[in-house]
């Protein structure tokens, strides 16, 4: 069924028509390679320049700062790895905390196995790490904190401003991945004083395939992949000249209509937050019901699972999700929600509603609408319902 009705925004957005007309001329008319030397070539990297200024816009950096990536899957790796790898005579620690994206996670992982040592910090029921907690796990060894700006599955806000006072009193580095805050909410990197940052643009209405890094220009770290000397040496190989200048385009746009976009989508999430904890009995709100993204709900539903809330809603041409895209295809719960201290069962009930620049209040009105009844159906069948 063709899907009519888009709640996915979290996981990824349209690109936005502005931005592809932007793109084409970059595939057939000035398609060349920005390190050649010709005239046409010295069109494409004026345009690469010129995307990289919006991006470093967009996040209040320098241009020099932003370095184009494949994603902010890449982004997250190069902070971490190429930190690691760098200050590895330093010290071998780093902190994170429990709720980061996989990206984040698995190359923590990774770098377990090489014999460094994380710490993972625990977060509250809402989301929210204790800087009281950094504060305190933070020793000589350490030489990186990264801790994510708004969480992905239920759009916590961590207080980044304090977590990053508290490494630096130490002399550490602080990255933070924020591919679900760039474009949503106001971030300055200066105000701030952040050392690096990742995002990504599918999740700002660009094309996919594309991230930034932001890293202050005196942060040095090793690069992950060695060529040709691109991106100032930082991130070798040819520069996706069709792809950073529809990345430019949507930091320009975000920047220009975040603002615009709060005012219309907010009403929306809060009018859903209400309505689905007052109509749908033994339901309740993951995460903040305040200090979040304006535009994510995460709703546990108790005794049925999520993944038959999301086929039923499916079949009525609706998008939705339950847990993060990158780890929807496992039936494990959620260790964002299981990291709140919620139950596996009521982990497993979870959806999670994302708006986007797209969505209007009849939208809502039709997931208003079909979805009582589905939880009502399921739990007609399930046996735990049953026995309560």
């Amino acid at each position: 069924m063709e899907i009519k009705y888009y709640f996915d925004y979290n996981a990824t957005t349209p690109t936005d028509p502005r931005v592809v007309d932007e793109m084409m001329p970059y595939f057939f008319e000035t398609f060349h390679n920005p390190s050649s030397f010709y005239r046409k070539a010295g069109e494409a990297r004026h345009a690469v320049e010129q995307a990289r200024e919006k991006a470093a816009k967009l996040i209040n950096a320098e241009p020099r700062e932003i370095f184009f990536t494949a994603g902010g899957t890449e982004s997250d790796n190069l902070a971490i790895q190429g930190t690691a790898s760098k200050l590895k005579e330093k010290g071998n620690h780093i902190i994170t905390s429990t709720i980061e994206h996989p990206a984040v996670l698995e190359a923590c992982k990774f770098l377990e196995k090489k014999g460094f040592e994380i710490t993972y910090l625990p977060v509250d029921k809402n989301g929210f790490v204790n800087p009281g907690d950094l504060k305190k796990n933070i020793k000589d060894t350490t030489i990186l904190v990264t801790i994510m700006h708004a969480n992905n599955e239920i759009g916590t806000i961590q207080p980044l401003k304090q977590l990053i006072e508290i490494a630096h009193e130490k002399g550490v580095f602080f990255h933070t991945d924020a591919v679900q805050a760039v474009g949503k909410i106001p971030v300055d990197v200066k105000d701030l004083d952040l050392d690096m940052l990742s995002f990504s643009s599918h999740k700002i209405y660009g094309p996919k395939g594309m991230g930034v890094f932001y890293k202050k220009h005196k942060v040095k770290i090793d690069p992950l992949i060695f060529g040709g000397g691109h991106e100032k040496g930082l991130r070798s190989g040819t520069e996706n000249v069709t792809g950073i200048v529809g990345l430019g385009k949507a930091a320009e746009l975000a920047l220009a209509e975040m603002e615009e976009e709060e005012k219309r989508i907010r009403p929306i999430r809060d009018r859903l937050q209400k309505a689905i904890i007052e109509t749908i009995p033994e339901s309740f709100v993951n995460g903040d019901t305040e200090d979040k993204l304006y535009n994510t709900l995460n709703v546990s539903i108790k005794y049925i699972e999520g993944e038959s809330i999301l086929a039923m809603l499916d079949g009525e041409g609706m998008a939705l999700s339950s847990g993060s895209a990158c780890s929807s295809k496992s039936l494990d719960p959620s260790h964002v929600l299981l990291a709140l201290g919620l139950k596996h069962e009521d982990a497993h009930g979870s959806l999670r509603i994302s708006l986007g620049k797209y969505n209007t209040e009849e939208d809502a009105d039709r997931l208003l609408e079909v979805l009582p009844p589905i939880v009502e159906r399921l739990r007609s069948i399930s046996p735990f319902w049953d026995k309560k």
